[in-house]
């Protein structure tokens, strides 16, 4: 009989001698118990994370590599030495040497902060055709005529106490980026055609290898979350109320007309008076969660965002979405077609249209449909598992439980969703890694995902 190994669990020392009985080798002959204790005292001893371990952090990447927008240059230069990798299907650890708080995916190019006192706090890579990246002297794709920053670069930003600045946030759009801090308002770079960076609009403009990164501080409040949609900008503040700039032809900015607007503006329709906690957008439609748990939405409703109250494709104020069954909604997600919200039950409800995560078979709806918590990992034997943050990319999902287990769902365009393979996924499917995931940020073709080490 073959003796176990001994086991040592957060730091003590586990010690298993069996029942009482005699230990015969293969030969049939008898051992003592002190020399069954010997063999098991020189077996291995295999050393698991206590809970007092220290966890470092992790970034992990996956999607489209060639646009660079994962930061990890031997996949794409041809003279690294290495096969090239277009696609990076599952999770791959990127090697950051900063403890990295915030990420944001833009359509080919990501932006990385950290709210520590250190000089740098945002780094960029991927695409930076219009310097959303800021200034970088890019490297040049003749043949595609890309500009691209293959691996993290710092971006500089023009701070007045560039020790003392935190940076608590960014966000990405189509080709613009926000980076909001915590002392000196919130910094826009990359393409302004549309004011989306809010500031005047310049004709002719140049945007590539531009050194433009400008300062918006005119609020009235405190900025505490910034969000980019396709070509606009939302700007939420401690007042609860919600400002817009940028693109607004399918009324994308609330404000009541589809024209472009240059400078940050307080959105109001249903929403004034009200106190909103959070605000969710990333193609032209926008969702806002208000502090009592209702929801509104506004912008682009040819994919049903916002059918259950107008038959109208476009909406240029903020309406009510009177949903019943939702209970209280805690946090909202809202993509290029679909659009989703968690409650505080930890339920996800899902509308719109394209591959929701309920299967094939639901394709397109006005009114939401509760994603079952099964395919979230409740069982009976684990029925306090429940989602706890989710997130939209273009095309596709990704949920977060109170469990740390990540799960994603929708369009796998080109290996966004991290699953092994590139098939589009019809049911929430858990993404693997060898960390565990805290914040996640989903693009066109890729994700990015900040996660505390197991070891």
């Amino acid at each position: 009989m073959a003796t176990l190994p001994t086991v040592a669990r957060l730091g003590r020392r586990l010690r298993w001698l069996g029942p009482v009985r005699e230990h015969w080798t293969p030969a049939g002959r008898s051992r003592s118990r002190r020399e069954a204790a010997e063999a098991e005292e020189d077996a291995p001893v295999f050393q698991y994370v206590g809970e007092r371990a220290a966890r470092c952090d992790r970034v992990f990447v996956w999607g489209f590599s060639f646009s660079g927008a994962l930061g990890v240059p031997t996949f794409v230069l041809p003279d690294s030495g290495q096969p090239l990798r277009r696609i990076q299907p599952v999770p791959y650890r990127l090697e950051m040497g900063q403890k990295i708080s915030s990420a944001a995916c833009g359509y080919g190019f990501t932006l990385l902060s950290s709210n520590t006192k250190d000089v740098t706090k945002v780094w960029g890579m991927g695409l930076n055709k219009d310097s959303q990246l800021g200034f970088h002297r890019s490297r040049k794709d003749k043949t595609r005529g890309y500009e691209y920053v293959l691996e993290p670069s710092p971006v500089p930003l023009p701070l007045d106490r560039p020790q003392e600045t935190r940076v608590l946030q960014v966000s990405c759009g189509r080709a613009h980026s926000l980076v909001l801090t915590d002392g000196e308002g919130v910094f826009s770079m990359g393409n302004n055609s549309y004011g989306q960076c809010g500031r005047k609009v310049v004709q002719s403009e140049v945007y590539s290898e531009s050194h433009k990164v400008h300062r918006m501080q005119d609020f009235d409040g405190k900025v505490v979350q910034v969000a980019c949609g396709q070509d606009h900008s939302l700007f939420l503040t401690d007042k609860g109320e919600v400002h817009s700039c940028g693109w607004g032809a399918d009324g994308q900015t609330g404000l009541g007309h589809y024209n472009i607007t240059s400078t940050p503006t307080k959105v109001g329709g249903d929403l004034a008076g009200v106190k909103v906690i959070q605000v969710a957008t990333y193609g032209d439609c926008c969702l806002a969660v208000s502090a009592d748990g209702g929801i509104f939405g506004w912008g682009n409703s040819e994919y049903l965002q916002l059918a259950s109250i107008t038959d109208s494709t476009q909406v240029n104020v903020p309406r009510n979405l009177p949903f019943l069954g939702l209970g209280k909604v805690q946090q909202a997600a809202c993509g290029g077609t679909g659009c989703a919200v968690l409650n505080g039950e930890g339920h996800v409800f899902v509308w719109g249209y394209g591959i929701l995560g309920k299967g094939p078979n639901l394709v397109e709806t006005a009114f939401p449909e509760v994603i079952p918590p099964t395919l979230f990992g409740v069982t009976e034997f684990n029925p306090e598992v429940r989602v706890s943050h989710i997130w939209c990319g273009l095309s596709h999902f990704a949920a977060l439980t109170n469990k740390g287990e990540l799960f994603a769902w929708g369009k796998n365009v080109r290996g966004c969703l991290g699953i092994g393979h590139l098939r589009d996924q019809y049911f929430p499917w858990r993404v693997t890694m060898p960390g565990e995931p805290v914040d996640v940020a989903c693009g066109v073709d890729h994700m990015v995902t900040l996660a505390k080490s197991f070891i």
